[in-house]
């Protein structure tokens, strides 16, 4: 009976630390290649790192220079244009799409397919996709040129006070359909009972909508909105497969902008500043809904 029991519990034991064994590879490579390069990335943004790291700290000087540089900022006002354009775009759309899609329409099975698709391709493809669109030698505007359309003219990719907005158009077309399969799965949430009593009482379809589905819609909106902040603000193979960050730097963005110092420029230490500053916006968003959703499930 003794053999039994010590068998049973280095069975019990085995089971609880197999998990564990095969996590732990996994785990050991993240604290490494993710956190550790977080905290690595932190440090040589207090140094004099040029082209190569260094070990020489200068406090914070590369905040003051970054934050000096007209480039930094320029890329901090495109930031602000293309994430309120493309998060309130997106959303616009998405939440169009899922409430025309749970009217129970025919071919929904189709549909969702194709509005989901974009979100399968990478932002290179995407980017270089609508780069061939938007070009006026080879795209639409040249399309219409030989339709006969002679007046026609969409040049945005070419123009400095345009560009940014051809951004917006192709992470939008991307992202979208992403963002209608969030809010459709919302709606199909939606308790029955509850909207056939507010058809009862005699609400109308917008009062429907507007006081109980889209409040409802909470987590979904509040899911959206986090995710597309973090693309908008990591945002870098699109607008270089896009624009290069061009014309001029018509459409750079803290993204680029950090790889552009750290890479090309020889600054790495001002490159890594402007990394933190945007791991610290992406934390800003992240941590209020990571505390909002633990809260509520303690509740």
């Amino acid at each position: 009976m003794a053999t039994q029991s010590i068998d049973a519990d280095f069975r019990t034991r085995l089971q609880d630390w197999i998990p564990k064994l095969v996590l732990s590879p996994s785990l050991a490579v993240i604290l490494v290649f993710v956190y550790g390069f977080i905290l690595y990335t932190g440090y040589l943004s207090f140094t004099d790192s040029k082209m190569l790291p260094s070990n020489t700290l200068v406090g914070w000087e590369n905040y003051t220079k970054l934050w000096a540089l007209s480039s930094w900022i320029t890329a901090i006002k495109n930031l602000a244009i293309f994430s309120s354009l493309y998060i309130v775009i997106c959303t616009l759309i998405g939440l169009t799409l899922a409430i025309f899609l749970d009217q129970k329409i025919r071919g929904e099975g189709v549909l969702r397919p194709i509005y989901l698709y974009p979100m399968a391709l990478s932002f290179i493809v995407t980017g270089t996709a609508w780069k061939w669109f938007l070009d006026p030698g080879i795209g639409l505007e040249h399309t219409m040129h030989l339709w006969g359309w002679e007046s026609f003219s969409f040049n945005w990719i070419k123009d400095r006070d345009m560009a940014i907005y051809t951004v917006v158009i192709a992470a939008v077309w991307q992202t979208s359909g992403f963002v209608m399969a969030m809010f459709l799965a919302g709606l199909r949430g939606i308790d029955n009972e509850i909207l056939k009593a507010a058809q009862i009482d005699g609400a109308s379809n917008w009062q429907l909508y507007r006081r109980i589905v889209i409040p409802l819609l909470r987590p979904a909106f509040l899911s959206a909105f986090v995710i597309l902040s973090h693309l908008a603000i990591k945002s870098y193979d699109l607008v270089i497969a896009l624009t290069g960050g061009g014309p001029g730097r018509a459409t750079e963005l803290p993204a680029t902008f950090m790889y552009s110092y750290t890479f090309t420029r020889n600054s790495m230490g001002i490159g890594a500043a402007s990394a933190v500053i945007m791991l610290m916006t992406i934390a800003a968003i992240m941590i209020p809904y990571l505390y909002a959703e633990l809260k509520e499930k303690k509740e």
